[in-house]
């Protein structure tokens, strides 16, 4: 889901709050907004904040705020202690076509709401912003180098972001229980299928949507304390597997036989879209914010897939 027109930010110091370090309100607790409440993401962190006890949370869906409207943006942040975007056009192939529209959500968008909330803002972006061309993890402070139209618009969403002193936790392989994703196809035609032919020359760290809100909800509140200084984080699973490693799992965990999955090559499925053959990211920049990385991917879809089964 680094910085080229920003210095990298100095991670071992101290800095301010979300929103200049203003005092809490008087309850103690943090006033929340979540932008794109109603998608996958969005679903999951409003259930992590309850489960955290908090109450003043504000769930804006995509009907409820425009992020592309100054106006609108600036009422909703205006009274949020941490704001938390999951609002993104994720439509990767169709950015393709409408590049610009796709921009107006993912650079545009993110722009208004960087300019409104400031160090209050922890936005969701993508491993796409880099060129897949690597054979280590992507660093946090490694330059933009996208290969598509997705990952310019989200580029240029995330400099808006570090110029004006926010959080950015970038994601990849992204699954969960609420909306349409990989693991949801793979049981999905398992039903329908005998054998399935999945892509093996694309590596990436498959990623449950409800662990990286649970990790968001933690950067927040290690912002708050003045542990975790802006910048970029990685929000991805431990470890790295292909499609076609993940869908083997996905049988496996579901009692199903994994030798009806059988390996293949991207340039069988030929899409709009270019996608990074590798698409794993880095953590170094968790330590002393007092925020574990994510776990093992392997063990994280074996707790999470009993939301997908019967």
């Amino acid at each position: 889901m680094p910085p080229t027109s920003a210095p990298a930010p100095d991670s071992g110091a101290a800095q301010p709050a979300p929103g200049g370090g203003a005092a809490l309100p008087d309850s103690g607790q943090l006033r929340w907004l979540i932008t794109g409440a109603g998608g996958m993401l969005g679903r999951d962190l409003q259930r992590v904040l309850a489960e955290h006890g908090e109450t003043t949370v504000v769930a804006a869906t995509r009907s409820d705020l425009d992020i592309t409207s100054a106006s609108q943006v600036r009422d909703a942040v205006a009274g949020a202690d941490v704001v938390l975007n999951a609002a993104a056009w994720t439509n990767v192939d169709g950015a393709e076509s409408d590049e610009e529209a796709a921009t107006a959500i993912n650079g545009h968008g993110v722009s208004v709401l960087a300019a409104e909330a400031g160090s209050r803002l922890i936005h969701v972006s993508t491993d796409y912003v880099f060129d897949g061309n690597a054979t280590t993890p992507y660093r946090e402070d490694t330059p933009h180098a996208p290969l598509n139209a997705y990952g310019r618009g989200k580029a240029i969403g995330e400099k808006a972001v570090l110029a004006t002193g926010g959080y950015i936790v970038r994601t990849a392989w992204l699954y969960g229980e609420h909306g349409p994703n990989f693991v949801r196809t793979m049981l999905r035609l398992a039903a329908d299928r005998d054998t399935l032919d999945v892509v093996d020359d694309q590596i990436g760290p498959p990623t449950w949507s409800y662990a990286l809100a649970q990790l968001l909800v933690d950067l927040s509140h290690a912002a708050v304390a003045g542990r975790a200084g802006p910048g970029a984080y990685h929000g991805t699973a431990a470890g790295s597997t292909s499609w076609f490693g993940l869908a083997r799992a996905v049988f496996i965990e579901a009692g199903l036989d994994p030798d009806r999955i059988r390996p293949t090559t991207s340039d069988r499925f030929p899409r709009p879209a270019r996608r990074p053959a590798y698409s794993v990211l880095g953590h170094d920049r968790w330590a002393g914010t007092g925020v574990a990385p994510l776990p093992e991917w392997r063990g994280m879809l074996a707790k999470a897939m009993p939301l997908f089964l019967p």
